[in-house]
């Protein structure tokens, strides 16, 4: 079968390794590799991806070790080809929430070197460490398929940090690259603000929750620094940094000469509403953003109106605004609801967190009555109780389906989001 040459089925192959290395075969991973046997005889050829995800609520799961990777990857290695692509949903493999280690991410490099067909690789939070993050990192420099790699959650710490920095100055196809949550350092989180402004790929890069030191928002000036000489960047998480407003300012000064910016993502950082002047001021000009994630900060109703007045009487390319928890109250709240209905391009907006008053819960409920407002695009619902109109918390969000996945549905539905896109609103991954 085109683009499938297999010696033998998968669940065979797998079936019969184990057998050869005196291991016992894992229902779990004998029903994953049982339903992608169907996939290909079916004739799917394209878009296939090996989910082993270990928090799959939608099946008896079993954690995988190294060992259980390194039988794996010895199956797929086996495959003379792998037709693999990414388009709405992911593609390729994802491990994600095991417990492969260092000595999975030895065998997921052997299997990044041997199986170039691969484009998409998921290992958030497999306990991976510098070790494991240099195995990789050593890889992709000479591997010319990968398009995402997600590494979310693994202490790889500054020094694994370093050398992924290093790979970017060689690898020249990778696009998205997720090393959130991972421990990075100060130096690293340089060193690759210093690469970005000559790499030509990367289109999306995750660098949250680094372990940065100080008050000085040395980090965030270099990355000010890079916007301003990167333009192919579409996507920039820098959630957790101690940005406060001289950071927010630098960033913004960036983006009056950046022109690839889409996703923007400072949230859970310490911005006031001294800040807003800067984001408000360049949203008059700047019309490549689609997307701002400032959850988590503190810009109150005087910066919540800088947004909604530069929203109804400038701007008409933002897509999407999150102001969760910004003690924004009635007032700030009720003027972004009133901008929603001026400027018909800004389609999703989240808002819980906040101080509700009776205004608020009105305002919001007649822009989802009135159908301006769509149900999947904001994180309320509108009740009634006693005549009188309340707002309740929906699971909807930037950053949906991100950290963990649906107890029933499908977890990459178009309609979901995942912090990490590089796609319209509303078809994040």
């Amino acid at each position: 079968m085109e683009g499938w040459e297999c010696v033998a089925d998968l669940q065979e192959q797998y079936s019969n390794f184990c057998s050869e290395n005196f291991r016992k075969t894992k229902p779990f991973i004998s029903s994953i590799l049982q339903e992608m046997d169907e996939e290909i005889k079916k004739g799917k050829k394209e878009g296939i991806l090996l989910n082993i995800a270990g928090n799959n609520h939608l099946v008896p799961v079993e954690r995988l070790t190294g060992e259980d990777f390194w039988l794996v990857s010895k199956v797929l290695q086996n495959q003379s080809s792998i037709s693999v692509s990414v388009h709405l949903s992911p593609s390729g493999m994802d491990v994600r929430y095991n417990t492969i280690g260092d000595t999975g991410a030895y065998y997921a490099a052997k299997l990044l070197q041997k199986q170039p067909c691969i484009t998409y690789l998921n290992l958030m939070f497999n306990d991976i460490g510098p070790e494991g993050g240099e195995s990789i990192a050593k890889a992709l420099h000479k591997n010319k398929t990968l398009k995402y790699l997600r590494m979310t959650g693994n202490k790889i710490e500054n020094k694994g940090g370093m050398f992924f920095a290093s790979m970017l100055q060689i690898n020249s196809s990778l696009e998205k690259l997720d090393l959130g949550d991972c421990d990075l350092g100060m130096q690293s989180v340089i060193a690759f603000a210093t690469v970005l402004t000559q790499n030509q790929a990367i289109k999306g890069i995750n660098l949250n929750r680094p372990i940065l030191y100080g008050e000085e928002e040395e980090s965030t000036v270099h990355i000010g620094h890079m916007l301003k000489e990167n333009h192919v960047l579409l996507e920039l998480h820098m959630c957790k940094h101690g940005i406060r407003n001289y950071g927010i300012q630098q960033l913004c000064d960036a983006l009056y000469l950046n022109s690839s910016l889409r996703y923007l993502d400072v949230s859970c950082n310490k911005i006031t509403r001294d800040g807003m002047v800067y984001l408000a001021d360049v949203l008059k000009s700047n019309t490549t953003l689609e997307v701002i994630d400032l959850s988590f900060n503190r810009i109150e109703n005087t910066g919540a109106n800088y947004l909604s007045e530069t929203l109804t009487s400038h701007n008409r390319s933002l897509k999407a605004l999150s102001v969760v928890s910004n003690k924004i109250e009635g007032e700030g709240l009720v003027a972004l609801s009133k901008s929603m209905k001026i400027n018909l391009t800004l389609s999703n907006i989240y808002i819980w967190g906040n101080k509700f008053d009776k205004a608020t819960c009105m305002a919001f409920s007649d822009l989802m009555q009135s159908g301006r407002l769509q149900p999947d695009n904001t994180d309320v619902e509108p009740y009634v109780v006693d005549g009188h109109v309340y707002l309740a918390e929906v699971s909807n969000g930037l950053k949906k389906h991100y950290y963990w996945t649906p107890s029933y549905g499908d977890a990459y539905a178009p309609s979901s989001s995942a912090g990490f896109a590089l796609v319209p609103v509303g078809q994040h991954l």
